[in-house]
């Protein structure tokens, strides 16, 4: 069914999803502290961390657990809110809701029941990664957290083996060197990798390399701190005409027709029959 909702101003109940700084808060927008400065409650994956966060702005308000084991009791409790008329606003622990973090349900919810939802704009760590690991941009896809386990990861990471496009990873620090492992036997040493951590933070660092420079590099340091794992998409084999292709096609126009000669070189070599027949077109100029 077709909706069309307009969230930048209105007076009924609504449900503000919003970007919370990923380590320095002095990326808290304007804007995200005036939506939590004026909504009736605050619904947060941790409380402890969301009052931190509120005491630094000098803020108090009554808060409100939703975290990933209780998200469906939870968000029950604050649609029937919501559907009094209060005004709600959900944070995680950083960045954006929903991103790697709860969430999701509650907006579901939201939208099932013809709430409103307006996302407060923020923060995010795969974003500002993608953005300075000079890799391609205009298409990427982000994973976020893999499998804790070894065998599982491989086999989640070998669907992105051939992937043209950029890929993006979070990481615990402590299974780094492992999963860098993982990277080597699926993606290979020499695809470019740039491994981003702590960002926004005093030890903020970009290392960009390839995977087997990285993990080299992991043999020697521990790394510590929130990790992004920004990766090159494969790149596009370019169908290079070898001479025992052409040898291979001459042959063959000695005892078949054009056609059947490039259907059975193309066969052969698994390259697209006008890419032979063009060979065979160069072949007939030059006698």
């Amino acid at each position: 069914m077709l909706e069309r909702v307009s969230t930048f101003q209105n007076n009924g109940p609504i449900l503000y999803l919003v970007a919370t700084p990923i380590g320095n808060l002095k990326e808290m927008s304007p804007r995200a502290l005036e939506i939590l400065n004026d909504v009736d409650l605050i619904a947060c994956e941790d409380t402890r961390n969301t009052r931190r966060l509120l005491h630094h702005f000098n803020y108090q308000k009554e808060l409100f657990s939703l975290h990933a084991h209780n998200e469906k009791e939870a968000s029950k409790v604050i649609i029937s809110l919501l559907k009094e008329g209060k005004k709600i606003a959900y944070v995680s622990d950083a960045g954006y809701p929903l991103i790697s973090d709860p969430g999701r349900f509650l907006a579901q919810e939201a939208r099932k029941n013809q709430i409103p939802i307006a996302v407060i704009n923020g923060p995010s760590a795969f974003l500002m990664a993608l953005i300075a690991s000079n890799l391609a941009s205009d298409r990427f896809f982000f994973h976020g957290f893999l499998p804790v386990k070894s065998g599982d990861r491989r086999k989640e990471l070998e669907k992105f083996k051939d992937f043209p496009y950029t890929t993006i990873y979070y990481e615990a620090p402590h299974r780094l060197k492992s999963t860098l492992n993982d990277f080597l036997k699926v993606f290979g040493a020499s695809r470019r990798l740039t491994l981003a951590r702590e960002l926004t933070k005093v030890h903020e660092e970009y290392i960009y390399g390839t995977i087997g420079e990285i993990f080299e590099l992991l043999k020697e340091e521990e790394l510590k701190g929130e990790i992004v794992l920004v990766v090159e998409g494969k790149e596009k084999e370019q169908n290079t005409i070898s001479s025992s292709l052409l040898s291979d096609l001459e042959n063959e126009l000695e005892n078949y027709s054009p056609s059947v000669a490039v259907k059975n070189i193309a066969k052969k070599y698994q390259l697209p029959r006008g890419d032979i027949y063009k060979e065979y077109l160069k072949l007939k100029e030059k006698k």
